[in-house]
């Protein structure tokens, strides 16, 4: 791992790598050992502003995708990217993760129109998607031929935790060591240690406000 990188020989030592290291999360690993991390060589990136900190972790299948007039892709320190996470840019979009953040597989990032910002030591679990955008809806006129808008970007910030299948839509903080329940549409702001769920997502309660017996549940 020590002479990994981008370059085809760098993808070729990361290959010969992966003979000695299980599949998933037994390679997490090999982003030690190398401080320019691990990127699987199944793993596809087309940009030219990828901006890479140390000991990043990029699993199998993950795409990061430049297009029309995107803006930078920024991977904080011990980030990992797991299987199939689809990245992309586009039209004056960017997207920035902070250090230690954890993003598992199938998550659909499409940072276009206005930014996506993902804090530090963020749990986000499969198949989430982040969407800063949406389609005009004009009638006479087919919606694929429509410009896109924006309510603004996405802000998720530091400790925050999404479950299984969230989406987040334009113009939405999601606040500092936030909850936010599996299969929720957020569409409003979650204030800070909010625990919040539902279609559109609402909050619960406050994580400050759970006794013990709901700790012991959630946990």
């Amino acid at each position: 791992m020590r002479f990994a990188d981008l370059s085809s020989f760098g993808r070729f030592a990361t290959w010969l790598a992966t003979w000695f290291a299980p599949p998933y999360y037994g390679r997490c690993y090999l982003a030690y050992l190398n401080q320019k991390g691990y990127i699987a060589p199944s793993a596809s990136i087309h940009h030219d502003d990828v901006r890479l900190c140390n000991n990043v972790f990029i699993g199998d299948r993950v795409v990061i995708f430049k297009d029309k007039d995107g803006g930078p892709v920024e991977i904080g320190e011990g980030v990992h990217l797991y299987g199939e996470t689809f990245i992309q840019t586009g039209f004056g979009g960017s997207l920035k993760i902070g250090s230690n953040t954890r993003i598992q597989p199938n998550c659909q990032i499409s940072a276009y129109k206005s930014c996506i910002q993902i804090g530090c030591c963020v749990q986000i679990a499969p198949n989430c998607g982040f969407y800063p955008y949406d389609h005009s809806v004009a009638p006479g006129e087919l919606i694929m031929e429509q410009p896109l808008k924006t309510k603004g970007g996405i802000i998720i910030e530091d400790d925050s935790w999404l479950g299984f299948g969230v989406i987040v839509l334009d113009g939405v903080r999601i606040g500092k060591g936030a909850v936010v329940g599996a299969g929720s549409v957020v569409t409003h702001d979650i204030p800070e240690g909010a625990i919040a769920a539902g279609v559109p997502a609402r909050v619960l309660k406050m994580r400050s406000d759970l006794n013990s017996e709901e700790i012991e549940r959630i946990s």
